[in-house]
């Protein structure tokens, strides 16, 4: 079955007067800001051409090395290859692209120009980082994360810049978190037609509540794979449409997995197991308060953070210091703070393993002809 690599071998040619801008696009633009434009693309508002953007690129990276790489989003770059050819990218700019991490926070944005006259403003996603994983916690607790605010302050600076409601804005992960929140808090939003959430976490209802969010919401689409977690974390009061995905679990967040037929999604039924983690999920941040949120975020990144690594992959690759590291770590910590962590995550294990067992045996009874007769 195709995904966004065939989609641009088989409809890249198409031009966006003949087939105009879809869901598939989308993608293909939110998946193609987790490309490295740092030093290519400046922050200045000068448009770069697609086609040089990608010749500086591979004459900085090798495609051995991009293909070496363990990140699922690291293929994206290789997307650039194939939108050059064709007549529905191949004219395509870029323009202000931006980075900016720190403690607990991480965040990249770069807008595309479009031949049907409108631009996609692409937040990236979730990036490898320790950091970019801590700001995904943060939404659980915080009103208003600095990624989050700084989003904002970057989509005010390209609403700023022209007329007309000729901007779609979106992300994938994270991003389309982002996307949602600076479209419905930034200057000249009225700009915006369009929002597009690709399996992006939501949001405190707290937030949902806010003036301005509501309306926004008439703007997002927002689109998750069939076994989605991510995409189903939180609040955020918007429908979704559920795709189908070649993968399994949460390896499903690669979107690069997804479904594609002809210039549409292939859509599916939300798989039972997501449906549960969605309850239990939700179960669990809703009986704990603000603060007991940001006490096991802050627990959690704490043991983290003692391994030294600022990457997930390496700590992968060298598991057996990063367990020694981490019980260091809980070795070093005051007493009370032991004593919290091991109610909060005994709420946790305790509150989801009942939720999960209760489901195993109703899907037990379900299927006789698997577990024997019932009795």
């Amino acid at each position: 079955m195709a995904n966004v690599f065939d989609y641009l071998e088989w409809r890249g040619d198409i031009p966006l007067d003949a087939d105009p801008f879809n869901e598939v696009d989308n993608l293909v633009l939110a998946m193609l800001s987790y490309t490295d434009f740092g030093g290519i693309v400046g922050g200045d508002g000068k448009r770069i051409p697609l086609g040089e953007a990608c010749r500086v690129f591979f004459s900085q990276h090798t495609r051995e090395e991009i293909l070496a790489r363990t990140s699922f989003t690291a293929k994206a770059p290789l997307m650039m290859e194939k939108m050059i050819r064709g007549q529905r990218f191949g004219n395509m700019t870029l323009r202000n692209y931006t980075e900016a991490s720190g403690d607990g926070y991480q965040l990249s944005a770069v807008t595309f120009g479009l031949d049907d006259g409108t631009e996609y403003v692409a937040f990236r996603g979730t990036d490898g980082t320790v950091a970019g994983w801590k700001e995904d916690f943060n939404f659980s607790f915080m009103d208003e994360t600095e990624g989050q605010r700084l989003a904002v302050q970057y989509l005010s600076g390209i609403t700023a810049g022209g007329t007309g409601d000729n901007l779609r804005v979106g992300g994938h992960s994270k991003g389309g978190n982002l996307a949602i929140y600076a479209s419905a808090f930034c200057e000249g939003g009225e700009r915006i037609f369009e929002v597009y959430s690709n399996d992006g976490p939501g949001f405190k209802e707290e937030i949902v509540q806010r003036d301005g969010f509501a309306e926004n919401l008439a703007k997002v689409k927002k689109f998750i794979p069939d076994s989605s977690i991510i995409g189903l974390m939180l609040s955020d009061g918007e429908d979704y449409t559920v795709v189908k995905s070649t993968a399994m679990g949460i390896k499903q967040h690669d979107a690069f997995t997804w479904k594609v037929e002809r210039n549409r999604f292939v859509k599916a039924p939300l798989s039972d197991m997501s449906k549960v983690t969605k309850k239990l999920i939700g179960t669990w941040l809703e009986t704990m308060k603000d603060e007991e949120r940001q006490t096991f975020t802050e627990l959690i990144f704490t043991l983290i953070e003692s391994t030294g690594q600022e990457r997930f992959s390496s700590m992968k690759a060298d598991k057996l210091k990063t367990a020694e590291s981490i019980l260091n770590a809980v070795r070093l910590m005051p007493k009370e703070k032991q004593q919290e962590a091991m109610k909060l995550l005994g709420v946790m294990g305790l509150r989801g393993g009942q939720k999960i067992a209760d489901y195993l045996a109703r899907k037990t009874n379900e299927l006789p002809g698997l577990f024997g007769k019932k009795h």
